[in-house]
Formats: C-alpha cells, structure tokens, sequence
C-alpha cells in the first residue's frame, strides 16, 4: 500500500513555503523546485527572469495517515497572499505566482472546494491558479533548506520568519 503523496503549491518564494510546510508532522520531505513553465531543467537563474513559465513551488512528500491534503491546503494558504496576481510582497513576477498543481481529480476538487470555502474570507479575491501538474523540476541544491541554513539572513528574518511564525501560530495542533 501506498504510505506517501504529494502535493505541490507555489506562493511567493519556495524558501517560505519549503520552511513552513517542514514544521508539519507527516510532512516527510520538501523540495523546492519550479513546476508550471515550458523550459525543460530550468534553472534559479531563469526562472527569476519570469520568462519559463514557470512558478517557484514545493513539493511535499506526505504521509495521509499523519496529515490530510486538505489540511496542507488549509497551510497553503495561510502560509501567502493568495489573492495578489504574479507576486508576494516585494518579490514580483509570474514565478512567484499562486498555484496549486494537482496529481489527482481528487487534488483538483480538493483544491477548487477549499477556494470557494475561503472566498469569503479573502478580500479581494483569490486568484490562485489550479492545474495538473505536468513536471516537476527540483532546485539546485543551495536552494533546499534555505532557511535553516541561514536563518540570519535578512530575507530570511524580514520574509520568512513570519510566515514560518504565522503557520507555527494557526496550525499548533499539526506541528512535529
């Protein structure tokens, strides 16, 4: 029997999203990447020009025993801004776009159903992006566990240790 899934989500920065979901228990293993474009093994350096199509994402390896894709969801977006179009925060461009990338019909509706249960939540609208997951790219290395590794840098500290705090906040009862 299958013990792991995954789910992929792009919402700004992976950097913010990589160390979010990681505070999650049955969240086995992050990877931030690039999924969504037309170039095949695209790089950073190419995909920060916003001209791939691609969106920086994660994918989350979890186990359904521990943790619900609808619970990942609910952690998707409390993690970003989904309602700003091809940006979050000072970082701009599509690659930093929100989206959901389904591996399943039941991802797919999962997804559609949390976005009309939060719709009325959001002001303006959610302008998250759902669509099938066609591949997906990892990122080079120095990409993966960023904000572990340098917790002191000052992106890290504007950017992404309140999100990381904001999720370790709302979702107490899911943490490792």
């Amino acid at each position: 029997m299958e013990r792991s899934r995954y789910a992929t989500f792009g919402g700004g920065c992976f950097w913010c999203l990589e160390a979010a979901f990681r505070l999650l228990r049955g969240a086995l293993e992050i990877t931030p990447g690039y999924a969504g474009g037309h170039l095949d093994h695209p790089a950073y350096e190419q995909v920060s020009t916003g001209a791939t199509g691609h969106a920086e994402v994660v994918r989350v390896e979890f186990d359904p025993d521990v943790i619900g894709y609808e619970q990942l969801l609910d952690v998707f977006f409390a993690a970003h801004d989904p309602t700003t179009r091809d940006r979050q925060g000072y970082d701009v461009g599509p690659q930093y776009r929100s989206i959901i990338l389904y591996e399943s019909e039941a991802q797919k509706e999962a997804a559609l159903r949390k976005i009309r249960e939060l719709s009325g939540f959001f002001k303006p609208r959610i302008v998250t992006e759902v669509k099938p997951l066609e591949r997906f790219w990892p990122a080079e290395a120095e990409h993966h566990r960023y904000y572990d590794k340098y917790p002191q840098d000052p992106y890290c500290q504007a950017v992404v240790a309140p999100k990381v705090s904001k999720v370790a906040r709302s979702f107490r009862p899911l943490l490792k």
